[in-house]
């Protein structure tokens, strides 16, 4: 097993939450030094590679992979295409996870979900709907996220009390075996596509 590699991979599911070098040692079996040296040969390659889009960042005490800045324009470009407008149905999941129950961490909506959800968070992050709320004190410093000031703007709420019940939600979803919170979503966007 390439380490490098297996560092590198482990920062990609990680996400924007990332790992601390005792983090990665653990994992990899190995001493804090020599996650430390393995660390620094990824960044060497990233830096150097003219054929990698991604480098290695260190906030704080943890280590995350973030894009280059070269390809900023292309990210933002992406970011308001067709190709982004609609939300998967993860994302809408994750959204009304973290609507409904923030502030939260990454692993917490990942726990809720049952699946691996950094893509969604980056995505809702991009899309200016979920910000970071905090940290959690304690190992790792995970940041909380919860909704931001345009999800209020974008769903015509004044507070995050305006949201419709989970009761009412589940009484609506029983009738019409669909998500009111997937409906709104869909047209909010259906609508922002005819302008």
């Amino acid at each position: 097993m390439n380490e490098t590699a297996a560092i590198e991979a482990l920062l990609f599911v990680a996400g924007d939450e990332g790992l601390s070098l005792a983090e990665i040692a653990s994992i990899l079996s190995c001493s804090t030094q020599e996650a430390y040296q393995l660390l620094m040969q990824l960044q060497k390659e990233c830096d150097a590679s003219i054929t990698r889009g991604l480098m290695l960042l260190e906030v704080g005490e943890q280590y995350q992979l973030a894009t280059k800045k070269e390809y900023a324009d292309v990210i933002k470009s992406y970011a308001v295409s067709p190709l982004s407008t609609n939300l998967s149905q993860a994302a809408l999941e994750t959204l009304a996870i973290i609507a409904y129950k923030q502030p939260l961490t990454r692993m917490e909506i990942d726990e809720i979900r049952g699946v691996q959800t950094s893509g969604a968070i980056q995505k809702l992050v991009i899309r200016d709907l979920i910000e970071e709320k905090g940290r959690v004190d304690g190992p790792g410093r995970a940041i909380l996220y919860g909704t931001s000031r345009y999800f209020l703007d974008y769903f015509g709420l004044k507070e995050l009390a305006d949201l419709p019940k989970l009761t009412e939600i589940e009484e609506h979803s029983a009738e019409t075996e669909s998500d009111l919170f997937f409906e709104r979503f869909s047209q909010q966007f259906s609508e922002t596509d005819n302008e």
